[in-house]
């Protein structure tokens, strides 16, 4: 079978968890013998052009715009589509799998895969389907309520265009049921849910390479690992609200954060600081591959204390694969594999004084932590690993229409 992925993100571009999924996505489809062929977006020019990632033809494609016209152009960005268009015609797929393209790539590329003849399936990362950020809650949100969010970068036929494009697609599908619930209640059909999975043997890592780290940032036995795109609504304040508190009863607790230095870490800082804790944080900037493995090794609590529909946090999988137990949030998808008090805790991020107890009670309990931590393996290995990932969607793609 002829595979093509259409993302948005793909290494080595994009900060998220999306890039390293349809990467894996990716991988997976050639190791079963299918012929696979990927267009993503560069998000700088110098990454432009024809590349070959472990073996898989990629085209990438440099498509700036003005962030103002984000709900004109993600309708359909005419550099993009050229080029998916070329793609296409060489390339003939039997089936394309779209992942996020409502920023460079553009939806119209949608339309344009069904018109090849292809069957065409979308995953589903995030609301924007129907929202133009992220989504607070599962409910219904109106054109009204996105128009007073957006004011003049509002497009009042952009959610319109969007359900007329999906009637081109042989299925929508769903990273999480909480996310399913946020899609059907905003009108948008989904016919699977298909939870993301891990390589788990890629996250094996030597004790030898956890010490060095904690020794090139000066981790200590009480580290609190938080991280992902740094943003309000991804907990970054709530992080440190946490941290106070939880050095009232832990003084050599640490907040390990991962990620870009950008505005809110100058912020956490800020107010860590007006805090007196900021020698209490320590920032690793944007880490990956080994360091990042030993960055989750290093640490003794995951957490992921999202504010919004967090649809399925990568965080959760890459703490479970390296046995650490993770405080998580209520919101959005996490609770779908962090079952609370078997494998971590699942915590309404609002209240910080929880969030804080429940770190304490991980991090003066080593016992515990350790049977949350396996737990939280043995769950990974049941039920999300790459491989089932995969199979789940192979199998949906030779399903008889």
């Amino acid at each position: 079978m002829k595979i093509l992925l259409l993302s948005d993100e793909f290494p080595p571009d994009g900060t998220g968890g999306d890039g390293a999924i349809v990467s894996n996505l990716a991988r997976g489809y050639k190791e079963r013998g299918h012929d696979v062929y990927v267009v993503a977006a560069a998000h700088s020019a110098v990454n432009a052009g024809h590349h070959t990632w472990e073996g898989i033809p990629v085209e990438k494609i440099y498509a700036p715009y003005h962030p103002r016209l984000h709900a004109w152009v993600s309708l359909y960005n005419p550099r993009s589509v050229r080029m998916v268009k070329k793609v296409l015609a060489e390339f003939k797929p039997d089936v394309v799998h779209v992942h996020g393209v409502n920023r460079f790539l553009s939806y119209y590329t949608i339309v344009l895969a069904r018109k090849s003849g292809a069957r065409v399936y979308l995953t589903a990362h995030d609301a924007m389907l129907y929202h133009y950020g992220k989504a607070l809650d599962e409910t219904y949100i109106s054109g009204w309520s996105l128009f007073r969010l957006h004011k003049l970068a509002y497009n009042p036929i952009r959610n319109f265009l969007i359900k007329r494009i999906l009637r081109h697609v042989s299925g929508v599908i769903s990273v999480s049921e909480s996310l399913a619930r946020a899609l059907r209640a905003n009108d948008i059909r989904v016919t699977a849910v298909i939870h993301n999975g891990i390589d788990v043997n890629a996250w094996t890592v030597s004790d030898s390479a956890a010490i060095d780290f904690k020794k090139k940032y000066g981790i200590g036995n009480h580290a609190i690992l938080f991280g992902g795109r740094l943003s309000g609504l991804k907990g970054a304040f709530v992080a440190v609200e946490a941290l106070a508190k939880v050095l009232e009863k832990v003084p050599d607790a640490q907040l390990l954060v991962l990620g870009t230095q950008n505005e809110i870490a100058e912020k956490m800082l800020v107010r860590a600081r007006e805090q007196g804790i900021d020698a209490s944080i320590v920032f690793t900037g944007r880490i990956s591959g080994a360091e990042l493995r030993a960055a989750y090794n290093a640490a003794t609590v995951i957490i992921v204390p999202s504010l919004y529909l967090d649809p399925f946090p990568t965080m959760n999988l890459e703490a479970f694969a390296c046995r650490k137990p993770v405080v998580a949030t209520k919101f959005g998808g996490s609770s779908e594999i962090v079952r609370d008090r078997v494998t971590g805790f699942i915590v309404d991020p609002n209240d910080t004084s929880m969030v804080a107890d429940r770190i304490i009670e991980l991090l003066e309990n080593p016992v515990l932590s350790r049977s949350f931590g396996e737990a939280g393996r043995n769950v990974l290995e049941k039920d999300f690993t790459i491989t089932q990932q995969v199979q789940k969607y192979l199998s949906l793609f030779t399903e008889v229409a």
